[in-house]
């Protein structure tokens, strides 16, 4: 006896992110419009693999594998959202390793094409570990949400480069009998690209006094 499932999705679009609520989640996501630029920002390959650094819900690396057909290394220090980022995983069928804490289980993991850093930018030494962990003229592409993480960037901008960039949306929500623009919480994204070297440029010396 032979029994072959098939499931039809001819609406479902592999392109284009997905809403919040298809993942299961307790508000630390990468929003639906925020991940479709951060998406658009990574550059999902075929066959590449993403690390996904605060993962969160895994919303970000389930896009990835789903939009590249690839594989994500998924980095998350709590117990109970790694649990549902294997949970959500499941759901969508992408190869998706989840671990723990970043940048502690980073031995042993296959090295990334691209990384991204959703969460944990002020913990120290993360941000130095993932660009350590990077191969040559790869990605690496950062969001910060908070000042303090924002402040984070701006460091780390001056010392290995990259392209700083501002988001943010508004969404339509009824106010009286009319509707009114609400703004989200901007992002900050800094996509650092094609680096050869984990060391930061040092100016030569100029002539001595």
């Amino acid at each position: 006896l032979n029994v072959i499932a098939v499931r039809y999705v001819p609406d479902l679009r592999i392109g284009a992110a997905l809403p919040d609520t298809a993942f299961a989640h307790d508000g630390q996501i990468t929003k639906q419009h925020v991940r479709a630029v951060t998406l658009a920002t990574l550059q999902p390959r075929p066959d590449q693999i993403l690390w996904d650094v605060g993962s969160g819900s895994g919303s970000v690396a389930i896009e990835w594998c789903r939009a590249s057909g690839g594989r994500a290394v998924a980095f998350e220090s709590d117990d109970v959202r790694r649990e549902r980022i294997i949970n959500n995983v499941t759901t969508f069928g992408v190869r998706v390793d989840v671990r723990g804490a970043a940048p502690e289980s980073f031995a042993d993991v296959p090295a990334p094409h691209t990384i991204f850093i959703g969460g944990g930018l002020t913990r120290s030494g993360l941000f130095d570990a993932c660009f350590d962990a990077l191969e040559s003229g790869g990605r690496l592409v950062a969001n910060a949400v908070t000042a303090e993480s924002e402040a984070a960037l701006v460091k780390f901008h001056g010392l290995f480069g990259g392209r700083p960039a501002r988001v943010q949306h508004y969404a339509g929500e009824p106010l009286g009998k009319f509707t009114g623009w609400r703004p989200a919480m901007p992002i900050t994204p800094v996509l650092v690209e094609n680096p050869v070297s984990s060391t930061p440029s040092v100016p030569a010396p100029g002539p001595p006094t």
